[in-house]
C-alpha cells in the first residue's frame, strides 16, 4: 500500500483472477476451495465462513472483495456464484463463542465448519490471509479476496448470509439498526449501545462493549485480545 493512499483505494487498485487457481491446478489440484470469513470485526451476532469451489472454466466476471460491492449487487451476484459453483457452504460462530474462545479462533472456527459443510470435499484451499488446522494443503494470500476469484466468492457468499442473519435480528432488535450498520462500530451503533445497552448478541469481549456500564447481571468473560478486533476491524 502506497503511502498516504487509503485502504479502499488500494484494496480498489487489486484485480481478481485466476492465477492462483491456475498455479494450484499445474501442482496438481483438481478441486480448489476459495475459503473467506466476514464478520470478525462486528461489535454483534455471528462470524460467517464460507468457502466456494469453482469450476475451472468459470465465467463469472464480476468477482472482488465483498466489501467493495454494493448490497443489492452483492445478492445478485452471490446467486451466480451458487448457479456456477461445483459446491459452496457457509458457516456461523456465535458470539458466545467468540467471547469464550476469541476472534481468530472462531473465525478460524467458521471457516472449517463450512469446509465440512461441503458435499465435494476440495484437495487444495486458498485462503484469505490465513491457514486453517486441516488435512487440505493449502496456500495464504495476503488480500486474498481481492486477489482470487475463488476466495472473493466465498467472501460474497458468506457476507451475503450473514447480512441476513443481521436483517433478521434487526427486527428483534430494531432500536439498533442492525440492518444498517450489520453489527459494525457506527455512530448510530454506538449510540444505540449507550441509550438501550448490549444485546444478548453483542460480544462482551470485545471492548466498546466491554466498557460500557451495563445492567446485564451476566456478562461473558473477556477474551478476545484488542490487536485482533483492531486487525478485523472492517471484516
Amino acid at each position: 500500500m502506497a503511502h498516504g493512499q487509503s485502504k479502499d483505494t488500494f484494496l480498489r487498485s487489486l484485480v481478481c483472477n485466476f492465477d492462483y487457481e491456475e498455479a494450484a491446478y499445474a501442482a496438481g489440484a483438481t478441486r480448489i476451495g476459495g475459503v473467506d470469513e466476514v464478520g470478525a470485526g462486528s461489535w454483534a451476532h455471528v462470524v460467517t465462513g464460507g468457502i466456494v469451489i469453482l469450476p475451472r472454466d468459470c465465467k463469472l466476471t464480476e468477482l472482488r472483495d465483498s466489501k467493495l460491492i454494493s448490497p443489492k449487487k452483492r445478492i445478485r451476484i452471490a446467486a451466480e456464484i451458487k448457479l456456477c459453483a461445483i459446491a459452496w457452504s457457509v458457516a456461523h460462530v456465535s458470539s458466545a463463542e467468540i467471547d469464550r474462545s476469541n476472534v481468530l479462533c472462531a473465525a478460524e472456527m467458521a471457516m472449517y465448519e463450512a469446509i465440512h459443510g461441503l458435499d465435494v470435499m476440495p484437495d487444495h484451499l486458498l485462503i484469505d490471509a490465513k491457514s486453517i488446522d486441516i488435512p487440505i494443503s493449502q496456500t495464504s494470500i495476503l488480500h486474498g479476496d481481492a486477489l482470487s476469484c475463488s476466495i472473493a466468492a466465498a467472501s460474497i457468499v458468506a457476507k451475503v448470509a450473514r447480512d441476513e442473519l443481521m436483517v433478521e435480528l434487526d427486527a428483534k432488535y430494531p432500536e439498533y439498526g442492525f440492518a444498517t450498520h450489520k453489527g459494525y462500530g457506527t455512530a448510530q451503533h454506538l449510540a444505540a449501545l449507550q441509550k438501550f445497552g448490549p444485546t444478548p448478541l453483542h460480544r462482551f469481549s470485545f471492548a466498546p462493549i466491554r466498557n460500557l456500564k451495563r445492567s446485564h447481571a451476566d456478562v461473558p468473560p473477556t477474551c478476545a485480545t484488542e490487536e485482533s478486533q483492531e486487525h478485523y476491524a472492517t471484516r
